[in-house]
């Protein structure tokens, strides 16, 4: 009996995590929406859902902590434990990153609106994306899964540099749009690293199933 309740303990930590997950990927299609849009309204949506993913990463923290003290979980389940606990992290800071998009909405809601030589919903779509795979990774307990997020890792990497590439040389050629091209660089900057942290989700998923800690591979590859 305490091992079935053990159990059932984990998936209400899992379901718990996953409601997180929903919050975070609420926060990424609002602020990105609101920056297409410049919409104050989405923006005062994204702040009040980020108070949202604070509570919820306390209340998800301290029951993961609470099954580490009190059942002391062996092998897998202590894994899944500590993956929750990292992945947990990375969702608040997904919301950070899209209360930050929030933010650089609002400096340019009184500025005249240029068109930036920048496919803004494709990078956000693709940030989406490798959200919602590394979820689902975890939902399934997908190692294969997990790694092609890793994977798409590099092409958010190559977009983001295009698109810093791309709004550099804006800056130099029509000066007068300094400050809206800064603006877009800095929301392509917080998208690549929202996809950062979908990437960090993937490998957290593969120590849990796999046992084994990836997060140099990847790196340690190229060099």
């Amino acid at each position: 009996m305490p091992r079935i309740h053990f159990h059932q303990q984990l998936a209400e930590l899992k379901d718990k995590l996953l409601a997180m997950a929903a919050l975070s990927q609420l926060a990424v299609e609002s602020a990105v929406e609101a920056y297409l849009r410049r919409d104050k309204g989405l923006c005062k949506f994204v702040k009040q859902n980020e108070r949202a993913i604070d509570t919820a990463q306390r209340e998800l923290d301290e029951m993961a902590y609470e099954l580490l003290a009190k059942e002391q979980p062996m092998a897998i389940d202590l894994r899944f434990i500590l993956a929750v606990i990292k992945i947990n992290g990375d969702l608040e800071r997904i919301g950070d990153q899209s209360m930050s998009i929030s933010r650089r909405t609002k400096e340019i809601l009184n500025l005249e609106q240029v068109e930036l030589p920048v496919d803004f919903p494709a990078l956000g779509e693709f940030a989406g994306q490798m959200i919602r795979t590394a979820l689902q990774a975890l939902l399934d307990g997908d190692a294969r899964l997990a790694d092609s997020v890793r994977e798409m890792d590099d092409e958010i990497d190559r977009m983001n540099r295009r698109a810093q590439k791309d709004l550099l040389q804006l800056i130099e050629e029509q000066p007068r749009v300094t400050q809206q091209a800064m603006n877009g660089i800095l929301v392509a900057k917080n998208l690549e690293r929202i996809a950062d942290h979908a990437s960090n989700i993937a490998t957290d998923v593969i120590f849990w199933i796999r046992g084994a800690d990836v997060r140099h591979q990847l790196s340690m590859a190229l060099d």
